[in-house]
């Protein structure tokens, strides 16, 4: 809506605009509403680049309670001439009359200057958003990313860490899946402990702002105890010395726990705590020679029961497979066999 308060340009300042468009005479155009009609306030003339003369020019031209507008000129051209910045200026301590009527009619003065002039417009209410030190502030907010949702920012991540898949002669593919964080020399120390059999329990964490795998606790357990040490709300990796006797033998087995408490996770924790997983289970295994009995991988530390912990380290195998048997027919007294063949040639069916 180009006249939504029914003010229009008066003569002086649509002849300013079309004379400063034509040429680079002007640096700055200072207009005011006056008498129902946007009228022209002041010029200045360039005297100097565009950045070393805006603040001596721009700032005096601002009132601590009056709003106005100000186009100023800078040293860029486009397709239509020089380029133009457009400032609205609408201090906090003006009448609310004023600051609605500069408002509504902002876009008037717009349509009488040429939008197509205009490369950048600013609205402040305080000088520091007006002069240069604001207005580069304003370019460069203008120039960043648009902010991410917590979502797409997940998403972002995911995709930044996905394996590529392109193939040909000179690339190179990334063999082991995941993501191989380096662990943290206190991690590595406990479980050199741990495969010693000096400790009987390892809890690692992954840092994603350092991009390392930490250690956590090393604090004894028991296997009653275990349950107690999975966190409700965070993923962990687990290494367990399971103590227990089998078919007779006294036996100490490594069990690797991955525990992830379901949805209550970012999907970014999820994607790295899978990634990480097997790269860490590499390097534990093939470079700290400890031999891992059983991986597992829980939503809830209640699952680790004496019973269950047990049936997966020694799953019961079934050495003899039941035939399939053919199902007997109905019990009772079953009545004469019938026999039925197609009628001979000559003979008359009943």
């Amino acid at each position: 809506m180009s006249h939504q308060t029914g003010i229009q340009a008066g003569n002086d300042v649509k002849d300013i605009f079309a004379s400063a468009k034509a040429g680079d005479q002007y640096r700055v155009l200072k207009i005011v509403i006056e008498d129902e009609q946007l009228s022209l306030g002041t010029t200045r003339k360039a005297s100097k680049q565009w950045d070393k003369e805006y603040d001596s020019l721009v700032l005096p031209l601002l009132e601590d309670d009056v709003p106005c507008y100000i186009l100023y000129r800078l040293d860029s051209t486009n397709n239509q001439g020089y380029e133009w910045v457009f400032l609205a200026w609408s201090p906090d301590h003006s009448a609310v009359r004023h600051k609605m009527l500069y408002a509504a009619t902002r876009a008037t003065l717009k349509k009488e200057f040429g939008g197509g002039h205009i490369k950048d417009e600013i609205f402040a209410t305080t000088k520091d958003d007006l002069n240069l030190s604001g207005y580069k502030k304003y370019l460069t907010s203008q120039a960043a990313p648009l902010p991410l949702t917590a979502a797409e920012e997940e998403l972002r991540q995911i995709k930044l860490n996905e394996v590529q898949t392109d193939i040909s002669v000179d690339t190179k593919q990334q063999t082991l899946q995941g993501v191989a964080f380096p662990v943290h020399k206190d991690a590595v120390a406990a479980l050199e402990r741990f495969r010693d059999k000096k400790i009987n329990y390892v809890q690692l964490e992954v840092d994603a702002q350092q991009e390392l795998i930490r250690l956590c606790s090393t604090e004894p357990t028991d296997l009653k105890d275990l349950p107690m040490r999975i966190p409700k709300e965070f993923a962990r990796y687990h290494f367990f010395l399971y103590k227990h006797s089998h078919e007779g033998d006294y036996l100490e087995s490594t069990v690797f726990i991955y525990s992830m408490p379901g949805y209550k996770c970012s999907i970014r924790d999820r994607m790295l705590y899978s990634s990480c997983k097997n790269p860490l289970v590499d390097m534990v295994e093939n470079k700290l020679q400890i031999e891992i009995e059983k991986k597992l991988e829980i939503d809830n530390g209640d699952e680790l029961t004496s019973d269950f912990m047990y049936e997966e380290v020694h799953p019961k195998q079934h050495a003899h497979k039941q035939a399939f048997a053919k199902p007997k027919g109905p019990a009772g007294k079953r009545g004469g066999r019938r026999i039925t063949r197609p009628p001979v040639e000559g003979e008359e069916e009943d």
